[in-house]
């Protein structure tokens, strides 16, 4: 019939199922992230250690000061010396406590051989523990203590 009435085919309805690939997919991201970092989540073990008396806290190590001033002067521990006496110094400090440090100050205006050649001879006295020291610039915030495992 030409006049009748044009019915439409019935098509599929709209799904409202949730799409499940992407929630898959975050999740098993997030379970990778989970994973990884885990193991530094629990890396401090606590521990409620027995108290006895014969355990006792070690010394801090021992430091002796060196500095070397523009003109080249060496001085131990704030008593001016010779390079030989600068050796056997540091050889009685090594025999002292091998684990001594030693602190050198030098100026900056001092050639880098003889601040050498101060390290050399705390070397050939067996203190192998050399820290420079240094001076913050003027105006400078003071350094945050580093934290300690």
């Amino acid at each position: 019939m030409a006049f009748g009435r044009l019915e439409r085919a019935k098509g599929g309805e709209p799904m409202s199922d949730i799409n499940v690939t992407p929630l898959v997919d975050v999740m098993l991201v997030l379970v990778v992230i989970f994973i990884i970092t885990a193991p530094l989540l629990a890396s401090s073990i606590r521990l409620d250690l027995p108290k006895t008396d014969a355990a006792k806290p070690g010394d801090p190590p021992k430091f002796v000061t060196v500095a070397v001033d523009k003109a080249g002067q060496a001085f131990f521990d704030d008593r001016p010396v010779t390079q030989a006496e600068l050796g056997a110094a540091l050889q009685d400090a090594a025999r002292a406590n091998p684990e001594t440090e030693v602190q050198l100050r030098a100026d900056q205006g001092v050639p880098y051989g003889r601040v050498v050649e101060v390290m050399g001879e705390a070397q050939k006295a067996g203190l192998n523990r050399i820290g420079f020291v240094a001076e913050a610039p003027a105006g400078a915030a003071p350094p945050t203590p580093a934290a300690s495992n």
